[in-house]
């Protein structure tokens, strides 16, 4: 295993970040900054910003690269839409993600509870914008529409890696191409929805399978694309085979803005949510749409 460059993290436990952490824990939401390790948390949370997590912190599946738990979940919380709307209104977010662990046990994989969330955040504060960064619903085009219908303004699901390695890396229930078709359906649901999606790097891809990846997304409609740093959470998680220098993700990035990415993130520590809300009013801007003068 080669490592090449260093990145350094700059943490600043402001009093912004003391007051939404206080907030999130009284509140009784649940945020993935938190379960998933994010390393980009003090920046967020010192700028007001979160991303919740919904339906539990266990996860149905086991990815191989994800710190989240797995096992089996409890059952849904039918309070947890408006508590989520509440945290929205109490921190005063503008801009708003909300994502979950995958929901296989659920008939629907958990869309109408997603659906639910958006309707309930919209409603209770008026102009915020929502992102949702969704699992693949087994497939079920119906749970997806459902989850379209409700009116983000951001849809991401991560295709994480290459075709090649999916199968390694990812649970044997998610696959490339039904990745693909999430993101491909969502716009044919409504073209004028942006999307989204991430790819980790470090696992031993190739760069041209990298590009091909990132042409498969665009071929789908992505709007938006990610690229990270896969950083392995133990011993028991899959092998981190490569470390990219911040020269590599330049090179990167500039191949997915000639592919017609309307923003991408790229850098070793992004992660979906990175920026979320700086690259939805850039994509915006790429299909004419002037976003409004203040956003912060």
């Amino acid at each position: 295993m080669k490592f090449m460059g260093k990145v350094r993290l700059r943490v600043s436990i402001n009093e912004r970040y003391s007051i939404v952490s206080r907030l999130v824990s009284g509140l009784g939401v649940a945020t993935v900054c938190e379960g998933a390790l994010c390393p980009n948390i003090f920046e967020c949370w010192g700028g007001g910003v979160a991303t919740f997590m919904i339906m539990g912190d266990i996860c149905t599946r086991g990815c191989r690269f994800c710190y989240v738990r797995k096992g089996k979940p409890q059952p849904l919380d039918p309070l947890e839409p408006l508590r989520v709307a509440e945290a929205v209104k109490v921190l005063g977010l503008d801009y708003v993600t909300i994502t979950s662990v995958d929901r296989d046990d659920l008939p629907d994989g958990g869309a109408s509870h997603f659906a639910d969330t958006i309707r309930a955040v919209k409603s209770v504060n008026r102009g915020v914008k929502v992102e949702v960064l969704i699992p693949d619903f087994q497939g079920d085009l119906g749970a997806l529409k459902n989850v379209v219908d409700a009116g983000p303004d951001v849809l991401a699901h991560n295709i994480e890696t290459v075709r090649r390695l999916t199968p390694k890396v990812r649970d044997w229930r998610a696959s490339y191409d039904q990745s693909l078709r999430v993101l491909s359906y969502a716009k044919k649901f409504n073209p004028r929805l942006i999307t989204k999606s991430s790819i980790l790097l470090g696992f031993g891809e190739g760069f041209e399978e990298v590009v091909e990846a990132m042409r498969d997304l665009r071929g789908a409609g992505v709007d938006i694309l990610v690229l990270s740093q896969y950083l392995r959470p133990s011993p028991k998680h899959y092998p981190l085979v490569k470390m990219y220098t911040l020269t590599e993700y330049s090179e990167l990035e500039k191949t997915a803005y000639s592919l017609g990415f309307s923003y991408v993130v790229a850098h070793p520590l992004a992660r979906t949510s990175y920026k979320a809300r700086e690259a939805y009013y850039a994509a915006l801007k790429a299909v004419g749409v002037e976003p409004p003068q203040s956003h912060s």
